[in-house]
């Protein structure tokens, strides 16, 4: 039996045991949430971190797969500015006055059947959507598209009334001109002059602007503004399929595989469509696995990569010498620390932990005049005696970048489920004019310097061969303390 068959059977079960007096209270309950939608929104953990980031950033985009809830989470922030009557749980920007709000997707078609139809209802059935019924005071029809609405008068708790006005993307950047507005909503992805439109209508009232598409135009310059550009006023939240608790996870396979395998990536995950540009062309879950306890004798390396404005990045990789598997086991990225705090977070993990490093770790820091690789040696990490180089002195980020992806078709590259930063940059790796980009990599070359000096992987220090000998001595039986491995 299906999931919604047996749900269907599970409630004609409960019907039936039902009284008449409390079928009827069923009904009216039913009918009243029916018009007020907004009072059932219980948003999953991404769509709250979408929401709460509005408290801090200007420009926001929730970047999900395809019937993820996407387009339902942006609806229901915009009621709660229109109404004013934000939940218990809100965390986000809160307007204490009747706000100016723009809703918008590609035509005038898909506006209507998408933003409207989630803030109104379907047409013919108005009231029925995240805008509760009673607070609809007007409207009025849009010119040239049937069924599309103009403007909606909202009240607002203040007893004012908020207004929403519907656009769209084909109307041209002109039609975007116009007077100071408090909340812009692009419903799918909006062209770069729109968006800068939509944009400046929010500069003098100081309000927001929020995104909500699945990245079906790739790496376009509004994704690579949220995804690449560092700015205090912007927020990218990444809500996949498995985020969405809505989809049965015995669904999900089989709605991933529905899907072009060209953009199964985007439509499942929400990572743009990059195409024959992407690096690691490898279907993420063939390199994922669950985290497990290492055996204690697989030797460890950590990778770091240096950077200030672009995160610091390091991660730790634990060896399995008899299958030649790598495992990313530990990430670690921030911008703008200096080195005692990365040493600090990173000794955590052993400070027996051997260090790669890059060639940029030669330089000299203009304060003190010491190298950057010395820098962290001091803070306690023990970094090797030279820059990251392969067994043969080379060090080619091409030749680094194979071997990764070498790595990860023959399932010797494994990186644990739990790292979303690393996976994050994975998904994003990519070629222009068949150059690396040089962006958001962080992570991922970290990892390309840990597993290039591989070689020099270590064991815990009680582990060695010379402690290992001296455990040994002291044993009045003279066994070997770890024979049993």
């Amino acid at each position: 039996m299906n999931v919604s068959s047996a749900a269907s059977k599970n409630w004609e079960s409960i019907v039936s045991a039902l009284s008449p007096d409390q079928l009827d209270a069923l009904w009216k309950d039913l009918e009243l949430a029916d018009r007020n939608r907004l009072a059932l929104y219980g948003p999953y953990e991404k769509q709250k971190v979408f929401h709460a980031a509005g408290a801090k950033f200007r420009e926001r985009l929730l970047r999900a797969g395809n019937q993820n809830g996407k387009t339902f989470c942006g609806g229901c922030e915009g009621a709660y500015h229109l109404t004013g009557d934000y939940p218990s749980w809100w965390v986000g920007r809160r307007f204490e006055k009747p706000v100016v709000m723009w809703a918008a997707g590609v035509t005038g078609e898909t506006t209507r059947d998408n933003p409207q139809r989630v803030l109104l209802g379907n047409v013919g059935d108005q009231g029925k959507g995240t805008i509760p019924a009673d607070r609809i005071v007007d409207t009025a029809p849009a010119r040239g598209v049937s069924d599309l609405l103009d403007y909606v008068k909202v009240r607002h708790k203040s007893g004012g009334l908020s207004t929403l006005r519907f656009k769209y993307y084909e109307q041209g950047r002109q039609k975007w001109q116009g007077p100071p507005v408090d909340v812009v909503w692009f419903d799918e992805e909006p062209p770069q002059d729109i968006y800068d439109e939509g944009l400046a209508r929010t500069i003098a009232t100081g309000g927001l602007v929020y995104l909500t598409f699945t990245p079906l135009l790739g790496m376009s310059e509004v994704v690579r503004r949220f995804l690449t550009e560092n700015s205090s006023d912007r927020h990218d939240t990444n809500m996949t399929i498995d985020d969405a608790l809505h989809i049965p996870a015995e669904e999900r396979a089989r709605i991933i595989a529905s899907f072009p395998a060209h953009e199964r990536e985007a439509r499942s995950k929400g990572t743009p469509v990059l195409g024959s540009g992407r690096i690691f062309p490898i279907a993420e879950e063939e390199i994922t696995v669950a985290p497990f306890q290492m055996p204690v004798y697989w030797p460890k390396i950590g990778g770091m990569d240096f950077g200030w404005d672009h995160p610091f990045a390091a991660v730790e990789i634990t060896f399995d010498p008899e299958g030649d598997v790598v495992y990313v086991t530990k990430a670690y990225r921030a911008r703008q620390e200096t080195p005692i705090l990365h040493a600090a977070a990173l000794k955590a993990w052993g400070n027996w932990i051997p260090w790669a490093w890059p060639h940029d770790g030669l330089q000299h820091d203009k304060g003190s005049g010491e190298q950057l690789a010395k820098q962290y040696e001091s803070h306690g990490l023990n970094m090797l005696g030279s820059r990251a180089t392969f067994p043969d002195g080379t060090n080619g980020v091409e030749a680094g970048v194979f071997d990764m992806l070498d790595r990860m078709q023959t399932g010797r590259l494994k990186v644990f489920s739990n790292l979303a930063e690393w996976f994050e940059e994975f998904r994003l790796y990519h070629r222009k004019d068949g150059k690396i980009v040089k962006e958001a990599d962080d992570l991922l070359s970290a990892t390309r310097y840990g597993i290039m000096m591989l070689r020099h992987a270590l064991l815990p220090p009680a582990l060695r061969a010379e402690n290992r000998k001296k455990a040994a001595a002291r044993n009045p039986l003279g066994a070997d303390p770890l024979e049993h491995f």
